[in-house]
């Protein structure tokens, strides 16, 4: 197998044909992993020096991506992955799930052959089902890595069945009940669900959302002042919107956008990646919540498998049915 390793930002426009094709044969096939996210998160970022690697086979088939960079911190260089951690939500090694141990293999003795190039290593955002977590601990350990696996944070997910009814009944009672008097109560309004479809002029519609986004919380308003934040943001919905990827929807009351969902619709599952929502506005309505139930229900006619509420343990993604997944940090010195 060759291994690679990659420094220059270069790589991602000689990677831009194989890469997706690879993720899709993967078991970690993420949004956050396409070309699109990780490419873009590179150019607004660029958060240290990168150390992209590329495993290939002999007959030079692409079977491996570690899409890695090294952080420089005052006293220590940390090696991490591109996307973690604030703004993405799932990272991981992009690998042929049929070569999955080979690879990691071949990495383990790679980071073991350049440890004087970081101090230690912190890989982020791991799901619970990914081989990663098999494999990668083993391996670094046999080339001598002390390795830790500690539990990162937690995604709530709903696994949609097959109809809106269904779906209720799942609820506890009380749930159940709060939720169909919401949407009773929405219905006596003139309101339309609204999503951005492929022919929208999509920077008009961003800067709605973001006008959304701001006003909902003071703290998503400052991280909005943050010129890197808002020009990942554009660009990254600009691309996922061109890819087919996103779902923006917009809840408009008596003419008013009162809430908004930006949501990614991948591999056959909803994620629910943002939200704006005008605080004062209608919030006898619930508008949040019943735009929730009709980002649902869509879904649902959609046959996705689920919906996916990303990282944050926030009580009303329980309510809403959603069950604990975990995501887990793999450290290694």
């Amino acid at each position: 197998m060759q291994i690679t390793l990659h420094t220059d930002r270069d790589v991602f426009d000689h990677l831009h044909g194989e890469w997706n094709a690879l993720l899709k044969r993967s078991s970690a096939n993420l949004i956050f992993l396409t070309w699109e996210w990780q490419s873009t998160w590179w150019d607004a970022y660029q958060a240290g020096d990168l150390w992209l690697v590329t495993c290939r086979s002999d007959d030079g088939t692409l079977v491996g991506i570690a899409p890695w960079f090294i952080e420089n911190r005052a006293d220590e260089r940390v090696l991490r992955t591109i996307g973690c951690v604030d703004v993405t939500d799932y990272v991981d090694i992009i690998v042929s799930a049929q070569d999955i141990e080979a690879v990691v293999t071949e990495l383990s003795a790679f980071l073991a052959t350049h440890r004087q190039a970081y101090t230690r290593i912190n890989l982020c955002n791991i799901q619970e089902s990914s081989p990663t977590l098999e494999y990668f601990p083993k391996q670094l350990q046999l080339h001598g890595f002390s390795v830790e696996v500690e539990l990162q944070e937690v995604c709530p997910i709903i696994t949609l069945p097959a109809d809106w009814e269904a779906y209720l009944e799942s609820l506890d009672k009380k749930q159940r009940h709060e939720l169909r008097r919401k949407i009773r109560r929405m219905e006596g309004e003139q309101v339309e669900r609204m999503v951005v479809g492929a022919d929208a002029d999509i920077e008009v519609e961003t800067e709605r959302f973001l006008g959304l986004m701001r006003a909902s919380h003071p703290d998503k308003a400052l991280f909005l002042e943050n010129p890197r934040n808002a020009t990942f943001f554009r660009n990254v919905i600009r691309l996922l919107h061109t890819s087919g990827w996103l779902q923006i929807s917009f809840l408009v009351i008596n003419g008013l956008p009162s809430a908004a969902y930006c949501n990614f619709d991948y591999d056959g599952r909803i994620l629910i990646y943002n939200s704006g929502l005008v605080p004062d506005e209608n919030a006898q309505l619930s508008p949040g919540i019943v735009l929730l139930c009709y980002d649902i229900q869509s879904a649902i006619k959609a046959e996705r498998a689920a919906f996916d509420f990303l990282r944050g343990n926030e009580t009303y993604k329980y309510r809403m049915g959603a069950k604990e997944t975990q995501v887990f940090k793999l450290k290694a010195n």
